[in-house]
């Protein structure tokens, strides 16, 4: 028997695939603008209260594992809209000396590349190509590895986020076809091939996080938060000659269309994206990521500022005042999860190293949004 909430759910994403498609046929949305939420440039002084709050009581920072690669390549983006750096990640980076985390099984797990998006931001500041050794090894072992035919190691919506980075960034940097060639047809097989269906939903416009959820009315908000960055990510380095580019770039305002008709008033968004009555309360990985991703669009020109704007002002007001505490503790971060009803309730004391640094990624492009920031 099926709850109300399921019941719900499934309404709604009828209603929204038909609504985005009628929309699609006509070729523009018409959505009378939100009011504007004033967002000034206390929008860096909130990115540098959550950043310092967390290198000063955060937890298991040493590690070279995804938790704290995110909030690493969040602090970065901190030290370039502020200019001014805390002096932690070119520390952590060199104390794990730029390796990434490996075991026998398992040597192309995704999450272990996600230390390697935050050693290549490095290079910004501190260009050193010898310090990607690592990653460049393992980058081109899973190349050939796809060349060989396999081809399955991203089946979760997360890995999107953690390994697409690299590889097009180690791309560009070597001019390096095949490893982009090998990225598509990593990411082919997320969208389309997991379970013979694959993760992405192109009625919906949203991704499942895993097999278990395929053929569900389940959306995660995190792991949608994570396939809209990574779409974001990608496109910022790919070269506007790829063959997939615009493959990539039609997921990402699919992805953005929807997420327009699924805000909260309050600016987040549910942690079921589709669900208002699974765990309704506010989750901030989810909208920190999805805030990022939408914003990174507005400033990129690939979506309208007119209509995406109050969105991101809505999402950036709610977190800064409902989980941005004043002591800079950033708060409802749901725990290690691979869905909704993970690490459940999520509450306002909550934080991670990966809420931090999602918060501070979409904080760097909304104070490129904002007027004197």
């Amino acid at each position: 028997m099926t709850t109300l909430g399921e019941r719900m759910s499934a309404l709604l994403c009828r209603r929204l695939a038909l609504l985005i498609a009628g929309l699609a046929g006509l070729g523009a949305v018409v959505v009378p603008p939100a009011a504007a939420v004033g967002v000034t440039c206390t929008v860096t002084a909130d990115m540098v209260s959550a950043a310092n709050y967390w290198v000063a009581n955060g937890t298991d920072l040493d590690s070279n594992d995804w938790q704290n690669a995110t909030f690493h390549v969040g602090n970065l983006d901190l030290v370039r809209t502020t200019g001014v750096s805390n002096h932690r990640t070119l520390p952590w980076a060199q104390a794990n000396n730029y390796q990434l985390q490996s075991e026998p099984n398992g040597p192309f797990f995704a999450d272990y590349l996600a230390a390697g998006e935050a050693y290549l931001a490095l290079q910004f500041f501190h260009p050193d190509r010898t310090t990607l050794a690592a990653l460049d090894d393992r980058v081109n072992a899973e190349v050939a590895s796809v060349q060989s035919g396999h081809t399955s190691y991203w089946n979760t919506v997360d890995a999107l986020n953690m390994a697409m980075p690299s590889f097009t960034q180690m791309a560009v940097l070597d001019n390096n076809q095949a490893d982009l060639d090998a990225m598509h047809t990593l990411f082919e097989f997320t969208k389309t091939g997991v379970a013979g269906r694959g993760l992405y939903n192109p009625f919906i416009g949203l991704w499942h996080s895993d097999a278990s959820t395929i053929g569900t009315n389940t959306f995660w908000s995190r792991g949608n938060g994570w396939a809209l960055a990574a779409m974001a990510k990608v496109l910022t380095d790919l070269p506007t000659t790829d063959p997939h580019r615009a493959e990539y770039l039609q997921v990402y305002q699919r992805m953005a269309l929807t997420l327009l008709f699924l805000q909260r008033p309050d600016g987040f968004w549910n942690v079921d994206l589709t669900n208002p009555f699974d765990h309704p309360g506010p989750e901030t990985t989810g909208t920190a990521l999805l805030t990022y991703g939408l914003a990174w669009g507005v400033n990129n020109g690939v979506l309208p500022a007119w209509l995406y704007t109050p969105v991101v002002q809505r999402a950036w007001h709610g977190m800064t005042t409902k989980a941005l505490q004043p002591s800079g503790l950033l708060g409802f971060v749901q725990g290690d999860a691979t869905g909704p009803a993970d690490a459940q309730p999520v509450t306002a004391t909550d934080t991670a190293a990966y809420g931090v640094g999602a918060f501070l990624l979409a904080g760097q492009q909304v104070a490129a949004l904002t007027p004197g920031c």
